[in-house]
């Protein structure tokens, strides 16, 4: 099965996340928004799959500390630009899989999709 997780290293959800995968001997590459960034593309096809309301992570600080006017009438085309420009506002983590998409971590969720 050939997994890619998106995250930040030091995200102590994403290190749940590598903790499981690693526990159930999944193989992943793993994708460093901070050192490879995110590909506008790729976060508008996750916005088609998932919905990018659920791929934007609005409860973090840094899109606590975004200016009102760029949270103002959030529709897809804006969440990606900010996710483009702001990877820490992407939800963490993501994994693709041979199956779909798994956005944050669910355990119950990851163990039915993996």
């Amino acid at each position: 099965m050939n997994l890619i997780l998106y995250g930040i290293p030091n995200c102590d959800t994403v290190k749940k996340a590598r903790t499981w995968l690693d526990g159930r001997g999944l193989a992943f590459t793993f994708h460093d928004y901070k050192k490879a960034g995110a590909d506008t593309a790729k976060l508008a096809g996750w916005c088609d799959a998932a919905g990018w309301d659920k791929v934007l992570n609005r409860a973090g600080t840094t899109f606590k500390k975004l200016p009102d006017a760029d949270k103002a009438d959030l529709d897809q085309a804006k969440a990606v630009a900010i996710m483009a420009a702001n990877p820490s506002c992407i939800k963490r983590p993501i994994v693709e899989h041979p199956g779909g998409l798994l956005v944050g971590f669910k355990e119950a969720e990851w163990a039915a999709a993996l």
